[in-house]
């Protein structure tokens, strides 16, 4: 892989801090009240959620273009779930991306299907959690 850009962050937990070498980032980290932390901060699910939903509506985007579609108007909510794993030991993710498209939009489902196929979250979530897509 020819790689263009590398991003790089530091955590010291899930009840502390998450900073990126540029500064950009600086967060305070605490598990969510439903598994028993303070709430007080944000925590790796949300920061997955977010970098996937975006991600993914630019491989929508960059998928309609080329189609000679416009998707302007979309919008990429990604739901990540965390849970103990069934027969095994530690935790797993679960994904749904609710996509919005613009209602004129042609063939909004393929573009969607496509869209999964050459984003890089995608990509490197296929085969190891369950990533469902929804139509909105």
């Amino acid at each position: 892989m020819d790689v263009k850009y590398t991003a790089v962050a530091t955590a010291n937990g899930r009840d502390g801090r998450a900073v990126s070498s540029d500064g950009r980032i600086d967060l305070p980290l605490a598990p969510p009240r439903e598994m028993g932390g303070s709430g007080d901060g944000t925590n790796p699910e949300q920061l997955f959620a977010a970098g996937y939903a975006a991600c993914f509506a630019s491989a929508l985007g960059g998928v309609a273009r080329r189609s000679g579609q416009d998707v302007r108007d979309v919008s990429v909510t990604a739901e990540v779930g965390i849970g103990k794993n069934t027969g095994k030991e530690g935790f797993g993710l679960t994904v749904v991306l609710r996509v919005e498209l613009p209602d004129d939009l042609e063939n909004g489902r393929d573009l969607v299907e496509r869209a999964h196929q050459v984003c890089p979250y995608s990509n490197a979530t296929r085969g190891n959690i369950p990533v469902e897509l929804v139509l909105e």
